[in-house]
């Protein structure tokens, strides 16, 4: 068996260079259930996201694992050149097609929050925009 990029990569289902956060939060989620970490410990929003996800956040089907009431809420943050350095909330999908066709790395950040008990967790990251051809 070789160990070329094409090989590891996985099932192709993500495009190169996106990370999923998957297990750490199923860890965080389990270490809660077990009573390693409180409330207070794990649901520590910061107001601007819990803003965001009130306001421009994309509604999920799951329910908060944390605090099993309110659904999760989606924000998206980019961060690149010619961004300011606290990044751009994405408000529209339009806007992440208009970074994909944008010239340079932009970092896309995905993250779940629960309005109701601050829970947040970084879901995913992904890069957007299109090689400058150098």
């Amino acid at each position: 068996m070789t160990f070329r990029p094409d090989v590891v990569r996985g099932s192709g289902d993500e495009a190169p260079g996106s990370v999923d956060y998957r297990l750490a939060r199923r860890h965080l989620i389990n270490e809660f259930k077990r009573g390693r970490l409180s409330r207070l410990d794990i649901c520590d929003a910061h107001p601007e996201l819990i803003r965001a996800a009130v306001n421009v956040g994309a509604v999920q089907e799951e329910v908060c694992p944390i605090c099993e009431e309110s659904p999760l809420m989606n924000v998206s943050y980019v961060f690149g050149g010619r961004l300011p350095s606290f990044g751009r909330c994405i408000t529209k999908a339009s806007e992440i097609a208009h970074f994909r066709r944008q010239t340079g790395p932009y970092t896309c950040y995905v993250v779940e929050v629960c309005s109701n008990c601050r829970w947040n967790h970084l879901a995913k990251l992904f890069q957007l925009g299109r090689s400058s051809g150098k």
